[in-house]
C-alpha cells in the first residue's frame, strides 16, 4: 500500500516555502521577471540561503540529500503558490547532473559560482534546429585536432538560461555528423569565449527562463572540457531523464492548482444575475471536473515519484506523468479562463499566465508525441504474451 501522507518535516518545508515566496516574490515582482527574463540576484540567493536550492545537490559538496516525493511536493507548491513558471525548480538539478560528469575540481567552481550568485551553473545545449526531439538528426560535431584541443561546430537551440549561466554544456556528435552515428560526448565551454554567439529567442509564455539559439564556429576548447566518458554523452545525460520528467510534471500539476484555485475563489465572489456565479451548475460541473482532473494528476504523480525512490523503473510512468499532466494542466488552466471571462484575459489576472505556460509544458522536456512514442514502447512490453 502506497502512503502519500506528508511527514512532519516535509509541511515544515512547505510552509517555509510558501512563506518565502509570499516574501520574496509578490505579484509586482513576477511581472518585472517575465519582462527582464531572469529573477533577481538576491531572490536567488534567498531561495539557496533558504535551502530549498541544495535539494538534490550532493552532500559533499554542501547538499541536502532528497527524494522524488519531496521534489515533487517541492515544486508543485513553489509554482502553485507563485502562481507562475520559477526557474528555481531546475537549479538543484542541474547540479545534481553535474556533479555526476564534472571533475571534483570543475564541481567545485560551479558549486562557488551557484553559492555566490544563486544562478544555475549551467545551461544545456541539446535540441538543435532541425532534429529537435529527433536525437540522432543532431549535426554539431566534436572535431579531434591531435594536439590537446578539440573544435565545436553546429548549432544549438532552446537553450535554457544561455544567457545568464556562466558554463554552457554542449552534447555533439564525435567528429561524424551522420545520422548512423550515435558517439556524442558531452563538452563544457564558456558562452563568451570566440566563435560562441547567442541569439535571444522571445517565447510567449514561461518567460523568466531565457531562451537562446546558440551559434558554434569552430570553437576551440581543450580536451579537458569532455565530461565523462567520450562518445557516452547522450546516454549520460539520459540517465536522469526520469527523475526531470517528474519535475516538469509537478511544474504543470502546481500551474493547474493555481489556475483551479484562482477560477473557485473568482466563482465564489463574482455576481451575475443576481446570483455568484459558482451557484450556476454549468460553472460547478467545470470546476468538479477541474477538480478530478488535478486529484488524478497528483495520484500519477505522487505514484511515479514513489516508484522512483523505491528502485523501480519509470520510463512508462514517467512517460505518462509528463504527457497527461502537460495535457491536463493546459485544459484546466483553459477551464479557469473560461471560468473567469474577459477578465481572465487580461494581464491583471495570472490566470492567462497560466494558461500559456502550461501550453509550453507540452513541448519543454519532451513533446506530448514524444512521450506516446516512449510510453507506447514500455505498453507493448508490460503486456507482451510469453
Amino acid at each position: 500500500m502506497i502512503d502519500f501522507s506528508i511527514t512532519d518535516e516535509q509541511e515544515l518545508m512547505l510552509e517555509n516555502l510558501r512563506e518565502f515566496v509570499a516574501r520574496e516574490c509578490p505579484e509586482e515582482k513576477i511581472k518585472k521577471w517575465y519582462n527582464q527574463r531572469y529573477i533577481d540576484e538576491d531572490v536567488r540567493k534567498a531561495y539557496l540561503d533558504a535551502g530549498f536550492g541544495y535539494m538534490f545537490v550532493p552532500e559533499e559538496y554542501g547538499g541536502v540529500s532528497s527524494d522524488a516525493v519531496t521534489l515533487a511536493l517541492v515544486v508543485t507548491e513553489l509554482i502553485k503558490s507563485a502562481k507562475a513558471t520559477m526557474p528555481f525548480m531546475s537549479y538543484g538539478l542541474a547540479m545534481f547532473d553535474m556533479s555526476e560528469f564534472a571533475s571534483p575540481e570543475l564541481m567545485a567552481v560551479a558549486m562557488k559560482y551557484y553559492e555566490e550568485t544563486g544562478e544555475q551553473a549551467y545551461s544545456l545545449a541539446l535540441s538543435e534546429p532541425c532534429a529537435g526531439s529527433d536525437n540522432q538528426g543532431m549535426t554539431t560535431t566534436a572535431h579531434w585536432n591531435g594536439d590537446g584541443t578539440v573544435t565545436l561546430n553546429g548549432t544549438k537551440t532552446m537553450v535554457s538560461l544561455a544567457e545568464t549561466a556562466p558554463f554552457m554544456l554542449v552534447i555533439a556528435k564525435d567528429e561524424d555528423p551522420a545520422r548512423e552515428n550515435k558517439n556524442m560526448s558531452m563538452w563544457i565551454i564558456d558562452p563568451k569565449q570566440e566563435g560562441v554567439t547567442l541569439a535571444p529567442l522571445h517565447k510567449i509564455g514561461q518567460q523568466i527562463t531565457n531562451f537562446s539559439e546558440v551559434y558554434l564556429d569552430n570553437v576551440v576548447i581543450p580536451e579537458t572540457a569532455l565530461l565523462g566518458e567520450r562518445g557516452k554523452g547522450f546516454l549520460q545525460l539520459m540517465k536522469n531523464f526520469e527523475l526531470e520528467r517528474i519535475m516538469l510534471a509537478s511544474h504543470s500539476l502546481g500551474l493547474a492548482k493555481a489556475a483551479l484555485e484562482e477560477a473557485a475563489a473568482y466563482a465564489g465572489q463574482r455576481m451575475a444575475f443576481g446570483k455568484t456565479l459558482g451557484s450556476f451548475q454549468l460553472i460547478q460541473q467545470k470546476l468538479t471536473d477541474m477538480e478530478i482532473a488535478v486529484q488524478t494528476m497528483e495520484s500519477l504523480l505522487l505514484k511515479t515519484a514513489w516508484e522512483f525512490d523505491q528502485g523501480m523503473s519509470v520510463r512508462l510512468d514517467s512517460a505518462l506523468a509528463k504527457r497527461y499532466i502537460s495535457m491536463q494542466s493546459t485544459w484546466v488552466c483553459s477551464e479557469a479562463l473560461q471560468i473567469m471571462g474577459g477578465i481572465g484575459y487580461t494581464t491583471e489576472s495570472c490566470v492567462g499566465r497560466l494558461w500559456i505556460d502550461a501550453r509550453g509544458s507540452q513541448f519543454g522536456g519532451g513533446t506530448d508525441e514524444i512521450m506516446v512514442h516512449i510510453a507506447g514502447r514500455q505498453i507493448i512490453k508490460k503486456y507482451a504474451r510469453n
